[in-house]
């Protein structure tokens, strides 16, 4: 085993969720994932709390929405709420050999499951207001999110590992120094209300007043490395372009271009994936309105790879989130959806109460 997955594991159960004893930690993979499964097992264990493991097999997904039937799809089990109740950590870890299993699958079935998991993702979401449920997200680097990032599977690890920190003697003390770093912006746009965005086939104003901005330092997604909150639900108001390929559920949208009226998506286009654009935004009621807005600051993250964990923390963009809001900022919004878009800002321009805060992907502050 790479000793490096023994740190990533480390950083996961000591720093992310500072596991603590007899609390209960699910971890979820792949068979893909062995390797960092079980060096997370371990890891929970060695901090006296009680690991459970869930994995899904390849392919499953599929199978599923190829076969199942309306009230198969709407079916939340016990077990399932069980879990959502009683847990006190979860380590998600993405790891799928086909990313594009789902692209042929009638987009209404993955919405309709979709819509239905809000129950869960809402016993979670209260639960973590509470201060009793923490989760973290990584991706291990697997044959098949190495093709969609157009590398070999030996250069996507070592981009993984990079992305990390993982290559540095105390990922936990590299991490600290991110979330220094980025503590001083996010102290800055606390005090802002107003937030205009200009750029490519862009003019979007937002209000942010009264939201709380959160610093993203390696406790939920590693790699981490952005700043973002939920804006005011009705505020949204203009146009915005997104270059960057969306994708959700394995499916790829290219080009989309949304336009906002009173905070809701009132025209929704695409280049490529429109179709499928429109079917997720038309989940539940809040899919139309943003959850997020919020600034990718992870220089050290260069390659765009398709795969959202990675590609929102790019330095120098900002992403938008239609569908979930999140409590912790003050964000109302709920939604079975929660779909990130992302933008290069290299050459726009961003304005906090009409003073100009961020220009060609820096901030100026």
């Amino acid at each position: 085993m790479d000793p490096r997955i023994k740190k990533w594991a480390e950083l996961l159960v000591r720093y992310s969720l500072e596991i603590k004893e007899k609390e209960i930690v699910l971890i979820r993979g792949t068979p893909n994932c062995q390797p960092l499964v079980k060096a997370c097992y371990e890891e929970v264990l060695k901090a006296g709390a009680y690991p459970m493991v869930r994995l899904s097999f390849d392919g499953q997904s599929y199978i599923f929405y190829k076969l199942a039937e309306e009230h198969q799809l709407t079916h939340i089990s016990e077990i399932d709420r069980v879990t959502a109740k009683t847990i006190h950590g979860l380590i998600s870890i993405i790891g799928e050999s086909n990313t594009k299993e789902l692209t042929n699958i009638p987009h209404e079935k993955i919405a309709k499951s979709r819509a239905a998991y809000r129950q869960i993702r809402d016993i979670l979401d209260e639960r973590e207001l509470k201060g009793e449920f923490r989760w973290v997200l990584t991706a291990y680097p697997t044959t098949g999110l190495a093709q969609d990032a157009e590398m070999s599977t030996e250069e996507f690890e070592e981009f993984v590992y990079e992305a990390c920190g993982l290559n540095h003697e105390d990922p936990v003390a590299y991490w600290k120094g991110v979330a220094e770093e980025q503590q001083r912006i996010v102290d800055y746009l606390n005090g802002v209300k107003t937030l205009r965005y200009v750029g490519r086939e862009t003019e979007l104003t937002v209000s942010v007043e009264g939201r709380k901005w959160i610093n993203c330092k390696g406790e939920r997604n590693m790699p981490d490395g952005e700043v973002f909150t939920s804006p005011v639900e009705d505020s949204a108001e203009g146009h915005i372009y997104f270059d960057f390929p969306a994708v959700y559920s394995g499916v790829e949208v290219i080009g989309v271009r949304l336009k906002f009226e009173k905070g809701k998506i009132v025209e929704a286009k695409a280049e490529k994936g429109e179709e499928f654009l429109n079917k997720m935004l038309d989940t539940d009621e809040g899919a139309r309105y943003l959850g997020e807005v919020a600034f990718g600051l992870n220089r050290g993250i260069k390659r765009f790879t398709k795969d959202i964990l990675f590609d929102e923390k790019i330095g120098g963009t900002i992403h938008m989130a239609a569908g979930a809001a999140y409590p912790e900022t003050g964000g109302k919004n709920k939604s079975g959806l929660h779909w990130d878009f992302i933008k290069s800002m290299r050459d726009g321009e961003v304005y906090a109460d009409g003073k100009l805060i961020y220009k060609n992907g820096e901030f100026l502050i």
